[in-house]
């Protein structure tokens, strides 16, 4: 688990100028020095963020804090709404005719102490199954990951960023989108009052100590707010603390004995809705918030270095064709508790244990979504 603040790069004491991050898009922006104006217009996003300076040592921390609490209370504008996003040479072109497409993103941390072994097979895999179960066209997934020779594929915060916008930009009525991370989640304080347990959750990108973290609060504005009438999003999250990782406003409680329910996560806040544009958002996440994600290397002979989640995912998919929700959530619970126990207690007394016993140290995959709905009704369909 990965813990604490990053301040952005640039970041000083005393008058001068200092360098903030756009709290809705991401990208850098300058901050004006004392007196020269208090309100900052991205020339990204074109998104608009308030900057208030304090005078003593710790002033210009205090800003940053300031200004991310301060920006919430703003209107939001959608980083599509800005123009076409410029998306790099490199990256797929997705015709009209095309109406399935999917980002998939492994992060490795490679030679960091947060260094992770199995992100890279996570992407493989999940290209194989959107490409044999789903139909999806192979030429239509991005996939960024640090083994990419491409400096525009690795998986930093302004690629990923990037990415995520050409996922949405100009998806129409019928596409299906889908958007899988591997990698590192974190909790990060709730500024602006939008969290039910008071913390947000974020992704790390491959420099996130260095560039920041992405917040949920600028996920849902990125991949979840354009989704435009009759377009369906799926995102498969593969992290620590990532149950609600798209700030999306239902979460399913489900029992051990298969009964569930819409938790509404909606805070009654001066922010404007989190929803769709009229489209539809489902998550799939390894946990929930205040959970860790493993891997699965060390509780499957048939599984090499791969997340757990993204294993018990694949896995139940292929067992199943054309499952439901519920019965999917279901399965991939059933395979992580008796995976992440299985050097516990063997054969069936250790699974009744486990079906028993509830224990906080095996991670629950979550399910949320932008709708209701009956989760052993609704079909399961990318």
């Amino acid at each position: 688990m990965l813990m604490g603040n990053t301040w952005p790069v640039g970041m000083a004491g005393g008058n001068t100028a200092a360098t903030l991050w756009c709290s809705h898009c991401g990208m850098g922006i300058a901050a004006p020095a004392p007196g020269s104006g208090s309100i900052v217009r991205c020339a990204f996003c074109r998104g608009v963020t308030r900057v208030e300076h304090q005078r003593g040592g710790v002033g210009e921390r205090a800003m940053t804090t300031r200004t991310l609490a301060a920006a919430a209370s703003l209107p939001r504008q959608l980083p599509v709404s800005a123009g076409p996003v410029e998306i790099p040479a490199s990256y797929p072109r997705v015709s009209g005719g095309n109406k399935k497409r999917a980002l998939l993103v492994g992060v490795s941390y490679t030679g960091t102490a947060h260094e992770l072994k199995g992100t890279v097979n996570d992407v493989k895999e999940m290209r194989r199954l959107l490409c044999d179960r789903f139909g999806f066209p192979g030429a239509c997934i991005l996939e960024l990951t640090e083994k990419e020779s491409d400096p525009t594929r690795v998986p930093t915060r302004e690629n990923l960023l990037r990415a995520m916008r050409w996922l949405v930009e100009g998806s129409s009525s019928g596409d299906s989108l889908v958007f899988h991370f591997s990698g590192h989640g974190v909790q990060k304080l709730d500024m602006n009052d939008d969290e039910v347990d008071g913390y947000n959750e974020a992704l790390c990108p491959m420099d996130f100590e260095r560039s920041g973290k992405i917040l949920d609060d600028e996920i849902n504005d990125t991949i979840v707010r354009p989704l435009g009438k009759g377009v369906k999003l799926h995102a498969i999250v593969d992290t620590c603390h990532s149950g609600t990782i798209l700030d999306l406003p239902y979460l399913c409680r489900m029992s051990r004995t298969g009964y569930w329910q819409w938790e509404n996560h909606a805070r009654p806040s001066g922010m404007l809705t989190k929803r769709p544009n009229g489209g539809l958002a489902i998550s799939i996440s390894g946990c929930s918030d205040d959970q860790k994600s493993a891997d699965a290397s060390g509780f499957s002979d048939e599984s090499s270095s791969i997340g757990a989640m993204t294993d018990s995912f694949i896995k139940a998919v292929e067992a199943e064709p054309g499952t439901t929700y519920g019965r999917l959530l279901s399965a991939m619970r059933t395979r992580i508790r008796d995976g992440q126990g299985s050097r516990r207690l063997p054969g069936r007394l250790g699974s009744f244990v486990r079906w028993m016993i509830p224990s906080s140290s095996v991670q629950e995959p979550q399910l949320c979504s932008s709708e209701m709905f009956d989760i052993y009704r609704k079909p399961f369909l990318l």
